[in-house]
């Protein structure tokens, strides 16, 4: 029998660390129970909404939409704000009352109106307040309830949470009688409702306890309601589907509270927190009767079981009122165009389009044949105007004019480089003709998702051109998606570990010890991974913390703005998203990608890319270094056909080149040969599980390098397949073979080919393919073979326009590389787009034959910048050119210290450094540890790194420094004496020419200091011109971001400072040995730029009989050798086999070494290569195409720690025999075993893979690990 009861206060994971459960779970719980009707109503925001009503409408189910907010009390002397804690303290909540907004869907507007107003009401809120904090002001709920909202579109439910149930708390009728008039002056009564709850905590009368979530406070609450004469619904509050899940709260609580479990604050039992015991959860329609019972009969309003009746019956009526149809009335399945401005009388969007398209036509092809042109764009132009997308390609065409009007390059990718139209229009820069591009793969007339077109844009100016596109369509129709941040393993030990009171360094080793992996899976992996099963980890103390760990699983955590995904709607778009400010003070929705596209809002991904950034540096630098403007779009500049390019990439020096730089890539270019730009797609699209799975890599570079002929199953695969010698490797193939061997549309055959990604789909369209194929002619021994091609390539190829979208930036970047090295790299350092850290980027460089120079406060810039070098003495008269190091770079400095730096040059001693840059004494003294002044003056070194006697050393310069900074502060303190103001003495307003320009810069370093006080004191910055009204402004009313200081033009020393220390004295201090500088540009730079790490370890390597990366290609294949170096990169991807791989690459100055490790090799030795950053391996020599090599490895040690053990003996052959002797030894807790069950995903294609593949391995990143290089330990434990 159906259970009439309908929850309507629930709470879903959504409410961020408050509850327990997904929404889809909270329904399903509700499908058992069969419960006709449910409600979310997430604290904060409606973030679940979408995926609850896809859930009802799954499971049949009436959604009731709504949101639990905070608001400001009604009488100010009822705040009781606690202080706030000092750092480190416990966090304490506010505790203010919270209310519970339904929408109706029996107002005037419907349901439509009812979750319009929700929507509405949930950005007011959050863009009223602080960000992060949203608490509604009951004035501001006034003026949106007379206005567009309407009071009669939301139902209120003031619950044992609002400020009637604190009163009936403290049993102040009072308080709570002027509670509800002020609710009933903005309310009509018959959406005002009382909330009543008993989680049956102990509680009576008679003993006074009339705390939240007992039954005595629902029974007074319930009087309440009578004599204010409203009415009363019954809700359990719920918190968790499950009563098992009730622990799950305790430290969801505790994370949010920032306390330990068992502490006083979560104890407390307040409107904010009814777990008192496990009643919080989803309870059955005859539960909850119980409930009401027992409520009706401690309120003493009548007969018990007739007051009971009516409470669940009220219950039911305001669930009737609130239903909602999640397709009429939240728009499911609709699409929502953008209103495009359209020009000329009767013009239409389809028409301005066309016309848009055929004007391009000449500038795009030429004098080229033009009839196979206008075929395929009517085809398009067709299916555009059938499916109603004009508009939709209009604004986008629009957004991309406008972002190449900023000049920030851009580039299409996605399947969307497969439409002509998307080329005519500047979208895609890739020509879908000349490539064999498919329309079909992007849009189609039989299916009905959005297009997802995505543009590629410098990262640096990603924000920028954000701005402008808000700048462009407004708040009211443009806004950023959202992404919710969920509990993995590593945020779930964390925050686990803190709720059970474990130290901090404990908990943190832990959660490094564990790879980038579901929370779920914490106590597989320490069964299934070698490192984790010898850790201890798996011991029985710590079964608790796993086992609260993997209940965190998925839960979300907090919201972010998606880094790319921006919406394109109409007027209408606040009706149907909640909006929130971002971190940087953009107006975002509360709705993810997956959302948004379900409530048919057109998502416009613009994605920050810093190889686009990268090459823009490139391209600036040969401007303002060589005076020479280079169009990397103008094919006449950079022809696809330059040999130089082509000769590069085949000898895999791709090291910094877009898309071609792994490990992995670098051995299959060096293996295939790279001589076209269509070698590069094929690339690019070879490497992917499909053709890995099916190893189809082999007949292609078997085929591609003559050694065997391609086999084609058919002629007619011939010109399908021509391009890849016969193997499938892109989605279109599979299309044109399923259209050329059924007989049918391209449109039809992708469908085809997308319901071939499940095993229902897959044996579906082999019962439809089979005969069609048949009857065409071809023999069944033909079909059979297809279809085993289409079976396992169909779900995993790749999207040839994808792949054609990535080859471009590819190509651009490696002709940069090929032509202006020095330019490409100066990119490449200063925005880091690789998977390498800089320091390798670096060596690249001087293998080049490229200078690194050094930290420079004359040249350096912010930036990595080129140099031109004097060419030596009887060399070739082409010039060389250096790099010169960021002062970005110095560990601390901020972009205003950076800016005055700049501005003040050139400098002729540190004194005059001190005055006018005015940077911190430790950034003053890190940029003299670092060489910044040995320019300045004359410091350098001998060939043995000793300092010429008599000469200023940089010891003496530290000792100036820390003598102009006493002198500073005495200074200071006299003119505080005198009444001056000022941390060093500054130039009166406009004393100098300087004198605005050091007010600007004197005023970003506040903004970025390190002291609070300071930063609060500190001058509001300049906000955008737009922000002074609407959505927007709101938003970034609420910028969290640090401001960007203001250009200085110069910085002038105004005041004379009187006596001051001696300028450059020389204290004979001896100069900083080689090691030393070594140590302190790894300390300050994060990078060894004038010798690289292990050189001193060279002579112990030397010793060991170690092979360095230039001397690889001279060994033997199959020869066992050792290598060691600086761990630079590791990666887990997915292999044939199904179980982890492990690739390693390691520099050791000459170049990198690739080290491969099967799992046979991991189980002693996966810790180190995870954990260590300095490493010696063992491996067998494998030689991969002409110029390719790599290690299968066989055994890993910790450098530092061999280094240790070989001093020990006296750093000669003994060391070097103890050395071996320890390295012959298999470690300890380590053998062959192997778990009893290894877990393997396994897709309906077949393709087995590791759940440890294509995720972050286990410890720290490797770009945030170069300060700690220097220190010879055995490796951090992550």
């Amino acid at each position: 029998m159906p259970d009439p009861f309908p929850h309507l206060h629930v709470a879903s994971g959504y409410s961020l660390q408050y509850g327990a459960s997904h929404p889809h779970t909270l329904v399903e719980r509700a499908v058992e129970q069969e419960m006709d009707t449910l409600a979310l109503t997430d604290r904060d925001g409606t973030y679940g909404a979408v995926k609850f009503a896809k859930a009802c409408l799954s499971g049949g189910v009436r959604p009731v939409l709504g949101v639990d907010l905070a608001h400001l009390p009604t009488h100010a002397t009822d705040v009781r704000r606690p202080r706030t804690p000092v750092r480190g303290g416990a966090f304490r909540d506010p505790r203010l009352p919270r209310v519970t907004f339904l929408a109706a869907a029996g107002g005037p507007g419907g349901g439509r109106a009812g979750w319009a107003a929700v929507c509405r009401l949930v950005s007011a809120t959050h863009l009223s307040g602080e960000r992060g904090t949203p608490v509604l002001d009951l004035d501001l709920l006034a003026r949106e309830l007379a206005g567009p909202l309407g009071a009669g579109q939301l139902v209120v439910l003031l619950g044992p949470g609002s400020e009637v149930g604190a009163a009936a708390t403290r049993r102040r009728d009072d308080l709570a009688e002027a509670a509800l008039a002020r609710w009933r002056e903005l309310v009509p009564a018959e959406n005002l409702l009382v909330e009543l709850v008993s989680h049956r905590l102990p509680g009576s009368r008679s003993g006074g306890d009339w705390g939240p979530g007992t039954t005595p406070h629902a029974a007074r609450m319930a009087g309440l309601a009578r004599r204010a004469g409203l009415g009363t619904i019954l809700s359990n509050a719920v918190r968790y589907a499950d009563r098992r899940d009730a622990p799950t709260i305790d430290v969801l609580d505790a994370a949010r509270r920032l306390v330990a479990l068992g502490s006083a604050d979560l104890r407390h039992v307040g409107p904010d927190a009814f777990r008192g015991n496990a009643e919080g959860f989803l309870k059955s329609g005859k539960q909850m009767q119980e409930v009401a019972e027992e409520i009706a009969r401690m309120a003493g309003l009548g007969d018990p079981a007739r007051e009971a009746r009516q409470l669940l019956a009220r219950t039911r009526a305001v669930a009737d009122r609130c239903a909602l149809d999640p397709r009429a009335d939240l728009g499911l399945g609709e699409v929502h165009f953008p209103e495009f401005t359209l020009s000329g009388e009767g013009a239409s969007a389809d028409v301005l389009l066309r016309a848009r398209c055929e004007g391009a036509i000449g500038d795009r092809y030429g004098s080229a044949p033009r009839q196979r042109i206008w075929k395929r764009l009517d085809d398009e132009l067709e299916t555009i105007r059938t499916l109603g997308y004009a508009s939709y390609f209009l604004t986008v065409g629009d957004v991309t004019d406008l972002i190449r009007e900023m000049g920030v390059r851009c580039a299409a990718r996605g399947s969307g480089a497969g439409s002509l139209v998307n080329y005519l229009l500047g979208i895609s820069g890739v020509d879908p003709i000349r490539h064999g591009l498919l329309m079909e793969r992007f849009l189609s007339p039989l299916r009905r998702a959005l297009p997802d077109i995505d543009v590629d844009v410098e990262s640096a100016r990603r924000l920028e051109v954000y701005t402008a596109i808000l700048d462009q369509y407004g708040g009211e129709r443009c806004v950023c998606v959202s992404m919710m941040d969920t509990y993995r393993v590593r945020h779930a030990v964390r925050d686990v570990g803190a709720a059970l009171g474990m130290p901090p360094g404990e908990t943190d080793a832990i959660a490094k010890a564990f790879p980038h992996i579901r929370a779920r899976d914490a106590r597989a992996a320490l069964r299934e991974l070698p490192e984790l099963r010898a850790s201890g980890l798996g011991e029985e103390r710590l079964d608790l913390m796993f086992g609260l760990v993997e209940r965190l699983d998925g839960l979300p955590r907090h919201i972010a703005v998606h880094p790319c995904g921006v919406l394109l709607s109409d007027a209408t778009l606040l009706d149907r998203t909640p909006v929130e400010a971002s971190y940087a003070g953009f107006p975002m929705s509360q709705f993810d990608k997956d959302d948004v596209e379900d409530l048919g809002l057109l998502k416009f991904d613009v994605l920050g890319i810093r190889m686009q950034s990268s090459m823009a540096h490139a391209l600036a630098e040969i401007q303002r270094v060589d005076d020479v403007v280079v169009d990397l779009d103008d094919e006449e500049q950079v022809p696809f056909d330059d040999p130089a390019t082509y000769a590069m990439i085949s000898a895999a020096k791709t090291l910094g080149v877009f898309q071609i730089e792994s490990p992995g890539q670098r051995e299959l270019v060096g293996k295939s040969g790279i001589e076209s730009f269509e070698d590069i797609i094929t690339d690019i699209s070879l490497f992917r599980p499909g053709p890995v799975k099916s190893d189809m890599i082999t007949p292609y570079l078997e085929a591609k390098q003559g050694w065997k002929a391609p086999v084609y199953l058919h002629d007619d695969l011939r010109p399908i397949l021509g391009q890849t010698r016969g193997v499938v490797v892109f989605h279109e193939q599979v299309i044109e073979m399923i259209a050329r061997f059924a007989r049918v549309s391209y449109a039809e055959a992708d469908e085809r080919r997308r319901a071939l990604g499940d095993v229902e789909g897959m044996a579906e369209t082999r019962l439809w393919f089979f005969p069609r194929a048949l009857a065409h002619g071809y023999a069944l021994r033909v079909v059979e073979d297809v279809w085993k091609v289409l079976e396992a390539f169909a779900s995993f190829g790749f999207c040839k326009a994808h792949a054609a979208a990535f080859a471009l930036p590819t190509y651009q970047s490696a002709w940069l590389k090929a032509h202006w090295p020095a330019h490409f790299i100066a990119g490449l350092l200063t925005h880091d787009p690789g998977m390498y850290p800089k320091r390798l980027i670096l060596d690249d460089a001087r293998q080049l034959g490229i200078a690194v120079l050094g930290l420079d406060v004359n040249t350096s810039e912010q930036t990595y910048v080129v140099e031109k070098l004097p060419s030596p003495v009887g060399e070739p008269a082409e010039t060389p050119y250096g790099i010169r190091l960021a002062l970005s770079e110095v560990k601390g400095i901020n972009e205003g210290e950076v800016q005055r730096i700049v501005a003040a040059r050139p400098y002729h001693s540190l004194t005059d450094f001190w005055h006018r840059a005015r940077v911190s004494r430790p950034i003053a003294e890190r940029l003299v540890l670092a060489g910044g002044f040995d320019s300045v003056y004359g410091i350098g070194t001998t060939s043995d790194g000793v300092g010429r006697r008599g000469r200023v050393t940089r010891r003496d310069l530290l000792l100036q420094v820390a003598e102009l900074d006493r002198h500073a502060r005495a200074v200071e303190r006299a003119g505080r004496g005198r009444g001056l103001a000022g941390r060093r003495p500054a130039a009166a307003a406009g004393s100098a020419p300087g004198s605005r320009a050091r007010t600007v810069a004197d005023q970003a370093a506040v903004r970025n200091s390190s002291d609070p006080l300071e930063r609060e004191a500190a001058p509001s910055t300049e906000r955008h011109a737009l922000a002074d009204q609407g959505v927007w402004a709101r938003a970034a009313a609420q910028s969290r971001a640090t401001a960007a200081p203001r250009p200085v033009t110069s910085v002038q020393l105004a005041l004379d400072l009187g006596d001051e220390p001696g300028e450059g004295e020389v204290s004979g201090l001896p100069e900083l040995s080689p090691q030393e500088r070594m140590n302190a540009e790894l300390e300050i730079l994060g990078l060894d730029a004038s010798r690289h790490v292990v050189e001193t370890y060279a002579t112990f390597l030397r010793q060991l009989g170690t092979t360095r990366s230039s001397e690889l290609l001279q060994r033997r294949s199959k020869s066992e050798l050792l290598v060691a170096g600086v761990k630079v990169a590791t990666q887990t991807p997915p292999i044939r086999s199904g179980r982890r791989v492990i690739f390693l690459t390691l520099d050791d100055s000459t170049g990198p070494v690739d080290a491969t490790f099967f799992e046979d090799a991991q189980g002693p030795y996966a810790a180190t290569v995870f954990h260590s950053w300095l490493l010696v391996v063992r491996g067998e020599l494998r030689r991969t195409g002409h110029r390719g090599v790599s290690l299968r490895a066989t055994g890993c040690w910790a450098l530092p720690e061999l280094f240790a053990l070989w001093q020990s003996h006296g750093a000669g052959d003994a060391g070097i025999e103890a050395v071996r002797a320890a390295m012959a030894v298999l470690p300890a807790g380590f053998g062959v075993e192997e778990p009893e069950h290894r877990r393997v995903l396994v897709h309906s294609s077949g393709f087995r893979m590791s759940p440890y593949s294509d995720i972050k391995p286990a410890g720290e990143e490797t770009k945030d690990v170069a300060r700690k290089l220097w220190h010879r330990s055995p490796g951090s434990a992550g």
